[in-house]
């Protein structure tokens, strides 16, 4: 099987399945590869300013060097991977994001526990332990996902999913707010549509109650994302609520 196949399954609470797929060794490659262009980058420019420690001592300033290069590239990744919610530079720009294992956002242990680890990953250069691993492991996992229980997937540019199934020809009253519509895609993740979507998909294998809790526990989420005004939902059940959502979110705009 090859890596760049592997795919992660994620059941939430209420049965609902969907696929992400995981990256691969030579994608990860690629990302840390352009956070490393990034990093030397800077300390390229920081260079000549801490060059002046040289009248003090050469050695001295090649050891600072060396511990600014690895406190500037850990924390670097630390500190990305927090305020964009998974991602570097790297990974942005090759549309890869680290999760937890179960599909849900990062605490900080889990961020600074994969980040420490990468040098044992690198072990013994340019990530060969890390790389085979990953590799071998059934969710494409490094030594360091392993410890902090974290997976990086490849996020989709687009869905795809046909929503004529849910919304054909039905009124959406949200169109009438454009604006909250945008908000409500910029605030949404591809994972929370996905779910939405399915829970549209297989409304009728739930029984009567679970599908109730189910539509009520998904249009609250969304409500709180992105609320509308009261006028443009009022009358709607929570099952509808989530159909126009889904409308707005996969709608071709």
């Amino acid at each position: 099987m090859r890596t760049e196949t592997k795919t992660l399954t994620i059941t939430t609470p209420e049965g609902i399945s969907f696929d992400l797929v995981l990256a691969g060794p030579a994608t990860r490659f690629f990302a840390w590869a352009l956070d490393m262009m990034c990093v030397s980058a800077a300390m390229l420019a920081i260079a000549p300013i801490v060059s002046v420690l040289g009248l003090i001592s050469a050695d001295f300033t090649q050891a600072f060097l060396w511990l600014l290069y690895f406190v500037g590239s850990i924390g670097y990744a630390m500190a990305a991977e927090w305020f964009w919610r998974g991602q570097t530079l790297g990974k942005r720009l090759l549309h890869l994001r680290v999760l937890d294992e179960n599909g849900l956002h990062l605490h900080p242990s889990q961020i600074i526990i994969r980040n420490l680890l990468r040098f044992v990953d690198m072990f013994p250069a340019l990530y060969l332990l890390g790389g085979l691993v990953s590799f071998f492991s059934k969710r494409a996992q490094r030594l360091g996902d392993f410890a902090a229980n974290t997976v990086v997937i490849r996020e989709r540019d687009t869905l795809t999913y046909d929503i004529q199934q849910v919304a054909s020809g039905k009124f959406n009253s949200f169109r009438d707010y454009p604006h909250i519509e945008y908000r409500l895609r910029q605030k949404t993740s591809p994972k929370e549509a996905a779910v939405a979507l399915q829970a549209l998909l297989r409304r009728d294998q739930f029984e009567p109650q679970a599908r109730i809790e189910l539509f009520h526990d998904v249009a609250n989420h969304f409500r709180q994302i992105a609320p509308f005004p009261e006028e443009a939902s009022l009358g709607l059940t929570d099952e509808q609520y989530t159909r126009n959502v889904v409308d707005t979110l996969f709608r071709q705009k």
